[in-house]
């Protein structure tokens, strides 16, 4: 997934407190821990689990989530790490399919997220991609509810979406529309997007932070991005009927050269104070139940209760390739 910008002020922070080199205990063990590009830790609560674990965590960064399954399942032979982080849920059927982890039943797991029978792949925090709106931005326009209505005339030229051939909010609208209009239907949907004057970016950066009205930059005054966005911009709220889970996971590296090590980086990632933070480092919603989010975002970008909207990850995983080739023809051609 990708981030609010907000986000990379926490990324530099974590990446220079994982990468810093300091002495280490003589009988202290390493755990490479692979992730996306999005990965963010406090430093200090990364210091105090190295310091009570004795374990030293090395960070490897893998592009985006398509970018690092694809990685992982070229080097399973010879994994490149201990433990990976960052596999979202519109990706997870490939790694499972490909026996890139092993079993491991973490502490705290959410099992309402569980993808398989042997916990190969544990859920670390989720992010619901829904369209965002600027309500200052409509003008007088009552605001949309339901997918439906972006295809309403009285929004012509004001939505703004990601690709999803590069970039992962694009591709969960993308199966979002296809789980509301069904298989035989979501291409028309699109037919209608386009002709109400969708514009198509790369990526969410480009669309949220130079086409969204709400940041003050662009136009366009609806966007996808995700339910969590309105904590961090004023004045702009998510479209909950219009939101797509995704998850996302981590997991034990089959062939991991220190397994021991990485479940107990697992284990701390799905703990009490890890997961408080998810929010605030890496503007996501924790998986682990009882985690109680910041009192910003409890009153501008509560979890969303009742979305369970989301594709089969088989289903998924079999027709991705497709679905983004009949779009790209669809929309682009």
């Amino acid at each position: 997934m990708l981030r609010i910008a907000v986000v990379a002020i926490a990324l530099v922070t974590a990446g220079c407190s994982l990468t810093t080199e300091q002495p280490q205990p003589a009988n202290q063990q390493t755990v490479t821990l692979v992730t996306h590009d999005s990965f963010a830790v406090r430093k200090e609560l990364l210091d105090e689990f190295q310091k009570t674990s004795g374990i030293k965590v090395e960070l490897r960064k893998s592009g985006d989530a398509g970018a690092l399954t694809n990685q992982l399942v070229l080097t399973k032979a010879n994994p490149i790490g201990d433990i990976a982080y960052g596999i979202d849920s519109t990706f997870a059927s490939r790694a499972l399919n490909e026996n890139v982890f092993q079993p491991y039943e973490a502490q705290g797991a959410n099992k309402r997220y569980q993808l398989d029978a042997t916990n190969r792949l544990t859920a670390i925090d989720i992010g619901d991609v829904c369209v965002n709106v600027h309500t200052g931005g409509l003008k007088g326009v009552p605001e949309p509810k339901t997918y439906e209505d972006l295809t309403d005339s009285r929004y012509k030229d004001m939505l703004v979406v990601e690709s999803p051939a590069t970039s992962s909010p694009g591709l969960a609208f993308l199966l979002g529309t296809i789980l509301h209009a069904g298989e035989d239907g979501w291409q028309e949907y699109w037919t209608k997007l386009k002709a109400n004057g969708v514009k198509v970016v790369s990526g969410w950066e480009e669309a949220y932070n130079q086409e969204f009205s709400g940041t003050g930059k662009g136009t366009r005054p609806l966007v996808v991005s995700y339910a969590s966005s309105p904590a961090a911009t004023p004045d702009t709220k998510a479209l909950l009927d219009t939101c797509y889970r995704q998850v996302e996971y981590a997991g034990v590296l089959q062939g991991a050269k220190n397994p021991e090590g990485a479940k107990k980086v697992l284990d701390f990632m799905l703990s009490q104070q890890f997961q408080a933070e998810v929010p605030d480092q890496m503007y996501v919603y924790p998986a682990r139940d009882g985690v109680a989010l910041p009192e910003a975002w409890q009153k501008s970008a509560p979890m969303p209760a009742d979305v369970e909207a989301t594709l089969p990850a088989q289903d998924v995983d079999r027709n991705r390739e497709s679905w983004v080739n009949q779009w790209r023809s669809l929309v682009q051609g």
